[in-house]
């Protein structure tokens, strides 16, 4: 073998080397994430699913006899449990259905009008952003005092507007009856609409969840070359048309991640739902993950509360499937 062939085959074994050290430096910094992520979320869910099988009741011997395969979910699905079960899916549904359009509609113009050129911009953008970095239990708890019905800051408001205090979040009437009901009408059953606690609840989410997407949408907003606006302008486009030609098609994969993760946080959302009504009034906010904390934790049923988190989980991977089946066409990427 020539001195030239040696030489080559010595770099190459000198970067194979350098590009394995390399590797193992890189794995060595994913290391405590890793553990962090196998210790915290995978183990416990693997967990989740193995005790799901048993009849547990505070504690879980795991034998032969207390095995139910998958009776605990058929007990929840279509059993006795049903019908708690299937309520409280349908509520969480339905907080999902009132908050997430708002909070992507409002963070979209709220984003839109940040980005322009307005007198103290920074300034606004960081009160935006404040909720959302404040504690979820310690913003819940200011908001319970500001709607407070007796001496809550909201409820002065409405008086002095001549609308009258409201019960916010004691209140198990549907919204839509209850304003019906201001006009002498009445309405059906199914046509009462969410009761107002839940839509308080929703008022809270709306509002501190509103900094992040703000946030992602801004990002958005500065990846668009201002070419296209300046050649749009020379064509005539009018604001609208602007805003509905170029803004929201380019804003299409902010819209998409947004309203992925708005989906699942809504989905499993407790914290708020815990500390401002406890899924109360006569169980009007009692979402699937308030259903699993009573059943698991107030209740002692520690094998079918961990099928009804199970359940949640699948059906929020399937709900999540389904939006990037239907919705990621629709992206426009660049």
């Amino acid at each position: 073998m020539s001195g030239g062939a040696i030489a080559i085959d010595q770099r190459g074994a000198s970067r194979r080397r350098r590009f394995l050290v390399d590797n193992l430096w890189a794995y060595a910094f994913l290391v405590p994430a890793f553990l962090f992520l196998l210790v915290f979320k995978i183990l416990p869910a693997i967990y989740a699913l193995y005790i799901s099988l048993y009849r547990c009741a505070v504690f879980c011997p795991f034998t032969a006899q207390d095995f139910r395969g998958i009776t605990n979910y058929t007990d929840i699905l279509f059993g006795p449990r049903a019908e708690t079960f299937w309520r409280s899916l349908s509520t969480t549904f339905t907080y999902a259905a009132i908050t997430i359009p708002f909070e992507i509609g409002f963070a979209l113009v709220i984003a839109y009008v940040l980005f322009q050129r307005i007198h103290g911009r920074s300034a606004y953008r960081t009160i935006y952003y404040l909720p959302y970095v404040t504690s979820t239990v310690a913003a819940a708890t200011v908001f319970n005092w500001v709607f407070h019905p007796n001496y809550g800051p909201m409820n002065a408001v409405l008086e002095r507007a001549g609308i009258g205090a409201l019960t916010w979040f004691d209140e198990p009437n549907g919204v839509f009856a209850m304003i019906a009901d201001r006009f002498g009408a009445t309405l059906p059953d199914w046509a009462a609409g969410p009761s107002l606690a839940l839509a308080s609840v929703a008022i809270f989410s709306i509002w501190h969840f509103l900094g992040f997407q703000i946030v992602i949408f801004l990002a958005g907003l500065g990846n668009i070359p201002a070419e296209y606006y300046e050649a749009a302008r020379l064509d005539g486009a009018s604001q609208r048309q602007l805003f509905t030609r170029i803004t929201l098609p380019l804003l299409s994969p902010q819209i998409f991640f947004v309203f992925t993760i708005a989906s699942i946080g809504v989905l499993r959302a407790f914290n708020e739902i815990f500390v401002l009504t406890n899924g109360g009034p006569l169980d009007t906010t009692r979402t699937v993950s308030m259903l699993v904390f009573r059943t698991f934790f107030q209740q002692g049923q520690i094998g079918l509360g961990s099928a009804m988190g199970v359940l949640l989980t699948v059906i929020i991977l399937m709900f999540t499937l389904v939006q990037f089946r239907v919705l990621e066409r629709r992206v426009h990427y660049g």
